[in-house]
């Protein structure tokens, strides 16, 4: 089977999770729903940076996990920094928070996929440091993504 990208794959994604995201919602309130499906959403990443890490978890390897994020135009971004301490870039453009938004759903992008990104590198490398301090889909022009050897 040949691997849907990353972008077709959360529209698809999207499509089971906020139905039940609004199911939760209703029975348990917005708040404790955003904690179940936040929960979820981590550990599913943490398991896929395990996973993206099995042929190597330095920077090197990272950047070929990010190559694999931005296929089919899903991100566009800028390289700051790219050396054997720190991979640094700014993401220019979202598809991802476009999609969210087309399909209704701005308000679950964050939740869905931005928040996947902590949790994915600490699965991929506990010893690379990830700090992001904004974001395309909280209303950013740019999400700026840094990854330092800690």
């Amino acid at each position: 089977m040949t691997p849907l990208p990353l972008l077709h794959q959360r529209e698809i994604e999207a499509g089971v999770i906020a139905p039940l995201f609004h199911a939760f919602a209703a029975e348990v309130g917005e708040a404790r729903a955003r904690e179940i499906v936040g929960a979820v959403v981590r550990e599913l990443a943490t398991r896929a940076g395990c996973a993206a890490a099995a042929g190597g978890n330095d920077l090197a390897h990272l950047k070929q996990a990010v190559a694999k994020w931005t296929e089919g135009g899903a991100l566009e971004l800028t390289v700051l920094r790219d050396d054997g301490d720190a991979f640094e870039f700014d993401v220019t453009r979202c598809r991802f928070a476009e999609m969210y938004t087309r399909l209704g759903l701005a308000d679950l992008g964050g939740l869905l996929s931005c928040a996947r990104d902590a949790a994915m590198i600490e699965g991929f490398n506990p010893g690379v440091a990830f700090q992001r301090t904004q974001t395309i889909m909280g209303g950013a022009s740019h999400c700026d993504f840094r990854y330092r050897k800690k």
